[in-house]
């Protein structure tokens, strides 16, 4: 349980608003007709302690998602809620959920699922640290974690689980984890959760739910296939959705690097190394044996590096991630397991070693730079075989992405 000290520790270092900086005010949204922008926590009828756990966090004002998504929330409406990387979606999950649950009964009363266990469990954290003072019990229900600690929690009695959704499917289905008093699911990054390879494990969770269900949508890119899918489970949700032109990221700077041929990348990222330990960078390969090669040949050049994808046990995902956040290590190369809601206040760099495989997800890994309004750059390397891809990518997002400056170091 998080304690006062500890609410602190996690808050963001900075007063601010709850997402990046006050610039996202001029964002064009297109919402379903009566949603109004509330523009102070203190106007949306939240509850004294929880308020109290908000300032403590450090959050001073809503970012523009949370001022038009938290009421149809917290007022039980099924809602479909898009907004950039970084402008408080976590946060307002958090908020939404503490406001609901009835910390009186030890029901299980919120479920949220995620894609990666990191999200679940930096959701997990940010309930916990907010809703400090009302005393909520929250757990992160996730695998490559002991089975017999989520047993323990969950027979012990939580408010709120926050976890993947092979883990909380093997929870339910062992009756451990209690599905009857629950009253809101929420899918974060749900374009994630609705595609490939989450759909059957989300409708096998789906399933075991009460009938008369609350289902919130969040991601930062909801491509229209999804929004189709949506009306199979949802009730008239309210639609939150920003304008896909508004979606790149404000404070980011986007580059490339023209590497004629693959094996020119190397060099190129070594001339970097640098520029990337100025600040924290984070490096995107598009496969495991890429991170695993990449990270190998950068150490045996006598560069420090960490490494984190999926095959990874979850105790050395930890550590890294622990590592990562207190400044230890200053270069880490990860597959897209890492580009999805993960926060680490320092990255200011994201170099794209790989053009993703899909633009959606462009966008998620160039939006861990420049978290909460603090300025961010982005640089791809492109073969002459993926410039047909950076063009699609920049057409889509009615964007513009330069060749690199040489003095990129002083961008950052």
């Amino acid at each position: 349980m998080a304690t006062a000290g500890t609410a602190a520790a996690a808050a963001p270092r900075s007063r601010q608003a709850a997402g990046r900086g006050l610039d996202d005010e001029n964002l064009v949204f297109d919402t379903t007709p009566g949603v109004e922008a509330i523009t102070s926590f203190d106007q949306m009828g939240i509850r004294d302690d929880l308020l109290r756990g908000i300032y403590a966090y450090g959050f001073e004002k809503p970012s523009a998602i949370q001022q038009r998504a938290i009421l149809p929330i917290v007022s039980g409406r099924d809602v479909i809620a898009q907004a950039q990387s970084g402008t408080g979606k976590t946060s307002m999950i958090a908020l939404s959920v503490c406001q609901m649950v009835d910390t009186a009964s030890r029901e299980v009363q919120a479920l949220i699922l995620s894609p990666t266990r990191e999200l679940a469990q930096q959701t997990e954290k940010v309930i916990l640290a907010i809703g400090d003072y009302i005393n909520v019990q929250a757990h992160a229900c996730i695998g490559g974690k002991s089975i017999g600690e989520d047993i323990r929690k969950l027979e012990y009695g939580v408010h709120v689980v926050s976890g993947t959704p092979g883990r909380v499917c093997d929870m339910i289905k062992r009756r451990t984890l209690r599905t009857r008093s629950i009253k809101l699911l929420i899918l974060d990054e749900s374009d994630e959760m609705l595609s490939r390879g989450f759909k059957d494990q989300i409708y096998d969770v789906y399933r075991y739910l009460p009938p008369e269900l609350q289902v919130v949508l969040i991601s930062a890119t909801l491509p229209h296939e999804i929004l189709e899918i949506t009306s199979k489970f949802m009730t008239e949700p309210v639609r939150i959705l920003v304008k896909r032109d508004e979606l790149t990221l404000e404070g980011i700077k986007q580059f490339f690097v023209a590497v004629e041929r693959e094996e020119w990348k190397f060099d190129t990222l070594c001339d970097l190394y640098d520029t990337l330990t100025i600040t924290q960078a984070v490096i995107f390969c598009n496969t495991k044996r890429k991170v695993d090669w990449l990270t190998e040949k950068m150490r045996s050049n006598n560069f420090t590096v960490s490494a984190m994808h999926g095959d990874m046990p979850q105790k050395e995902r930890d550590a890294i991630m622990s590592e990562f956040r207190s400044g230890v290590t200053r270069v880490l190369i990860t597959t897209d397991v890492w580009a999805r809601g993960i926060d680490v206040q320092q990255v200011s760099l994201v170099i794209n070693y790989d053009l993703p495989n899909n633009r959606e997800l462009y966008i998620h890994r160039i939006g861990r730079s420049g978290r909460f309004g603090r300025k961010g750059v982005a640089i791809n390397f492109v073969r002459n075989d993926d410039i047909r891809i950076l063009r699609d990518i920049e057409q889509y997002y009615s964007t513009q992405i330069d060749e690199m400056p040489m003095n990129v170091a002083d961008l950052i």
